[in-house]
Order: C-alpha cells, then sequence, then structure tokens
C-alpha cells in the first residue's frame, strides 16, 4: 500500500496571500516527511480550497488567481491543488480558461444534490467537457475536472475534493495490491469479506496512528482516511485481477456486482476514520485489468454504472470518441445524477474524450498512472 495523497484543505484567502499558500504547503511536506520516515511511500501533495462562490468575484479575478495558485503552490512542493466546486452553471464556461491556463489546477462542477438534479448545470458541464477534451491533442485535459453528484467535502482524493471548515487533511491511498492478497487467501467471496476487513485495518490503522499523531503536534484537524480502494497499473495490483481470484469468472461478468458490493460493505465497518467516497473506485484507464478486460469488450459503461450502485465513485476515466455528441454526454450526466440522487450517495464522472479516436481505437497516453485501452462505445 502506498500513501496516493496528503490534501490539506483551507480556505482560500484572497486577495492571495503568499504566506497563506506558504504555510499550508509547509503543513502538508511535514505530514508527508513524516510518514516517509515511517516507511511509507507518498506520491503526492496536494491542496483544495472551499467553493468557488466564497471567493469569486469575477472571471477577470479568477483567470488571474488560479495561475498565480500554480506558481506558488509548485514552488512550495505541492503537485496538485483543487479550486473547489461550483454550485453556479454560470461560472461553468470558465472552467475551460482555467484548466487550458494551468498544467495542475483541478475544478468540479456540482450537477446534483441528494435531492434533485442541476438540468442546467448538468448541460453546462457536458459543454465544457466537449471543449476540454480538444486542448490537448489526446483529450489529457479532461483528467483535472469532473462532475460532482451529491459530493461532500473534505475527501483528499482530486477531482472530487473540496474545503469546508477549519485547515484540515485527509489520507487517500493506492492499496488494491491489499485486495489482491485478501481475495488470494479467501478463494471464494463466502470467506472474503471478513479476510479484507481484516487485512484493510490492520494496514489503515498504521496510516491513522501517524496521522492523528501529527494532528495532535500540529494542531490541525486531521479528517480521517478515504478508504476507498484505489487501483494500481501494475498488473499484480488490479483490482479487476482481484475479483477473479473469487472463482465468480471474469470481471465484467456475473458476479461481478457481487464482489463489488462485498468490497463496500467491508469498507463500510472498517474500524479507522474515514472521509471522502470510502467506496469502490473502478478507473478504467487506471487499472491494467480493467484496461485489459475493456479491450476485451467484457463490460461496457452501463456495467459501470450498475457496480456504481452498489460502490463507489462513478465513472471515472472513461475514454469516450473524439466525437461524441454534447447530447450523449449530456444524457450520460444524467444517468450519473439519477443514480446518486436515488440512493443518496456521491458519485462523479471524469469523462475523456480523445479527439480523432473512434470507439475501439487505442488510446495513447504516456501518464504513469494511465494504463492505455480501448475507447468505449457510448
Amino acid at each position: 500500500m502506498k500513501i496516493r495523497t496528503i490534501t490539506t484543505g483551507f480556505n482560500l484567502e484572497v486577495p492571495l496571500s503568499e504566506k497563506q499558500i506558504k504555510e499550508i504547503a509547509g503543513f502538508t511536506n511535514r505530514v508527508k516527511d513524516e510518514f516517509i520516515q515511517n516507511g511509507f511511500d507518498v506520491q503526492t501533495l496536494r491542496l483544495a480550497t472551499q467553493p468557488w462562490e466564497e471567493y469569486f468575484s469575477s472571471p477577470a479575478q479568477m483567470r488571474k488567481l488560479v495561475p498565480n495558485i500554480e506558481k506558488l503552490s509548485l514552488s512550495s512542493g505541492i503537485d496538485y491543488f483543487n479550486i473547489g466546486t461550483t454550485y453556479n452553471p454560470k461560472n461553468i464556461p470558465l472552467i475551460y480558461d482555467l484548466i487550458k491556463s494551468t498544467s495542475t489546477a483541478f475544478c468540479t462542477v456540482m450537477v446534483s444534490d441528494e435531492k434533485k438534479v442541476d438540468y442546467e448545470a448538468a448541460q453546462k458541464t457536458a459543454e465544457l467537457i466537449r471543449r476540454l477534451a480538444f486542448i490537448d491533442k489526446d483529450g489529457f485535459a479532461n483528467l483535472r475536472f469532473a462532475a460532482l453528484f451529491n459530493t461532500k467535502h473534505g475527501s483528499p482524493f482530486f477531482p472530487a475534493a473540496y474545503h469546508k471548515g477549519p485547515v484540515s487533511f485527509g489520507i487517500g491511498t493506492e492499496n488494491s495490491d491489499l485486495v489482491n492478497r485478501a481475495f488470494s487467501e479467501a478463494g471464494d467471496i463466502k470467506n472474503a469479506g471478513r479476510i479484507i476487513q481484516k487485512v484493510l485495518e490492520e494496514e489503515f490503522a498504521k496510516v491513522e496512528e501517524i496521522a492523528e499523531k501529527i494532528s495532535r503536534k500540529e494542531n490541525i484537524q486531521y479528517n480521517g482516511i478515504d478508504v476507498s480502494i484505489a487501483s494500481s497499473i501494475e498488473k499484480n495490483e488490479s483490482t479487476a485481477y482481484a475479483f477473479e481470484k473469487l472463482g465468480l469468472g471474469r470481471f465484467g461478468e456475473v458476479g461481478t456486482l457481487a464482489a463489488a458490493k462485498c468490497v463496500t460493505d467491508c469498507l463500510g465497518k472498517l474500524n479507522v476514520k474515514r472521509c471522502g467516497y470510502s467506496g469502490l473506485m473502478l478507473p478504467v484507464l487506471e487499472d491494467f485489468g480493467l484496461a485489459e478486460r475493456n479491450m476485451e469488450k467484457a463490460f461496457n459503461i452501463t456495467h459501470i454504472l450498475l457496480y456504481s450502485s452498489v460502490c463507489g465513485t462513478g465513472l471515472d476515466t472513461i475514454p469516450l470518441p473524439g466525437d461524441v455528441s454534447v447530447m450523449k454526454l449530456y444524457a450520460l450526466l444524467l444517468d450519473v445524477a439519477s443514480l446518486a440522487v436515488k440512493l443518496n450517495k456521491p458519485l462523479s464522472a471524469r469523462l475523456m474524450p480523445i479527439p480523432k479516436k473512434k470507439a475501439g481505437d487505442m488510446t495513447s497516453f504516456s501518464f504513469d498512472y494511465f494504463a492505455n485501452t480501448k475507447i468505449m462505445e457510448i
């Protein structure tokens, strides 16, 4: 298991305060040092601000502010930052400029809460996804944007992270190796839940002990661990392949939904402080086995939506044809929103149309955390 992210949330001061950014970044780097000294591999450091509405004054202000945040955060040892989320559909077109003018900034739009769907936000988000796809030739800019549905503050994982309240930090891990270990030992679904709960609790307890010590020492609130199962592009750490060790068949076949529920039922019982999604992540481009099974057409987008009803984040890193229409994207966002509202659960959608590619073509990303796969049909 690795620490994928240490994310510190704070209320951004405007006009931008260099002192504030450096202090928050300094704290986050000290957290990293503590985990490294205790034998953990820490992949990234991240910052997340409060929702836009609490500091937004004009498009011109945001176009100037966001690149300056990027400059300060990068110079302070921060890998990525998130400018929070917006609830106002009128702000959505501006996100194109903010993503285009930066390389480490993330941003989101809240498309639904627990009660209703904002259809205007869904429409404008679909239009934005289509526009963002053409910033880079491989459609990579959409990595830094997501639509959120009934998603609460405090998640350490990007793109979903945004902040409310006093300065606080949370931990997200890359932990699919633990699922592989547990399911190999279990051999079938009857024993899987008990074994994976034991394995995860043992490992997360080590993380929590360090985080709580830091919280007391620094007098900064610890939000918890997002215990979501986050996958890896390493073949022997694939979540998809872990599922297959339960003897129910290939990922995508009947039995996959049962395996997903087995995992998420266990996550809800873990005796650690939890934050964020704390569910099962199935990012097609970020898991070696998912990428392979997608190339074999073992599952499709509708399957992932089905699994989202019992598991985690919704639709994540989904490679789509470059000519996908705004209407198709809008319809897909409404499907995710409908699940989030009906089931009262947090979901998100990170959709990645690839310019000049059609369904069945291969992606050609050179990103360290992506496993290339075929463009999915929609």
